[in-house]
């Protein structure tokens, strides 16, 4: 796999990241927030999604945080190295170490979490070690969240369709509720694949749905898919 991924305004080194630019994070970092002031990253990995928002937002402040050395190392310098190094910064820590610190709540809270509920020796690489739930699980999340969203804000994730209502019930008794949610599908026909995520405080008039399909057939790609990402993949 290539090093350095590149986008139309900002590239991104993966060589030292187990979890390397994906699909999933391309699209919460092109579909979260509207115009937030300031932004947490939780779990940033690279710093995609982090510098997405930067792109395509004013927020001025854009924090993240990332418990993994190397790949905080490589956050780190993503951040330096993009158009907007002065509104990003990147904590090295995890959520429970961050929440003893934070103070004021953020307008936008963004996570592109581990998945697998499996201990460390049940899936055998990297990149499946980052993936494993065990790292961040849905209870810590939910509770660094309700700690740090402000009182208007937002929070949005992206998670395999067979999550997502696992967690919004989770977050419903922790005092979120879902507002807008997006099923993505990898072809028409296929079976929905993710859900990206919207919650907030407060109780939504209405729930917001909607549906991607990435592809009409191989590496033919939606209208929808292509104008929700044209800003940032070189070839849209």
């Amino acid at each position: 796999m290539e090093q350095t991924f590149r986008f139309k305004q900002f590239s991104v080194g993966q060589d030292r990241c187990a979890m390397k630019v994906g699909t999933d994070g391309v699209l919460l970092g092109a579909w979260a927030g509207r115009s937030p002031a300031t932004v947490l990253d939780i779990g940033a990995g690279t710093g995609l999604i982090a510098l997405m928002l930067a792109q395509r937002t004013e927020a001025g402040i854009i924090d993240a945080i990332e418990p993994d050395p190397m790949a905080f190392e490589q956050c780190v310098d993503n951040f330096e190295a993009s158009p907007w190094a002065d509104r990003l910064y990147c904590y090295h820590c995890g959520l429970e170490e961050f929440l003893e610190e934070a103070e004021e709540g953020y307008d936008l809270i963004v996570s592109n979490p581990p998945f697998h509920p499996g201990k460390s020796d049940t899936l055998p690489g990297s990149r499946e070690r980052a993936r494993q739930q065990h790292h961040l699980p849905f209870s810590l999340l939910l509770r660094g969240v309700n700690a740090l969203l402000a009182e208007e804000g937002t929070f949005c994730l992206i998670l395999p369709a067979g999550e997502a209502t696992l967690f919004s019930e989770l977050a419903l008794a922790g005092g979120l509720h879902l507002h807008r949610i997006c099923q993505v599908r990898g072809q028409p026909a296929s079976g929905i694949k993710r859900c990206m995520l919207e919650f907030g405080r407060q109780l939504p008039a209405k729930l917001q749905r909607e549906s991607l399909v990435i592809e009409l057939q191989r590496h033919l790609y939606s209208e929808e898919y292509i104008a929700l990402t044209r800003e940032f993949y070189l070839n849209m």
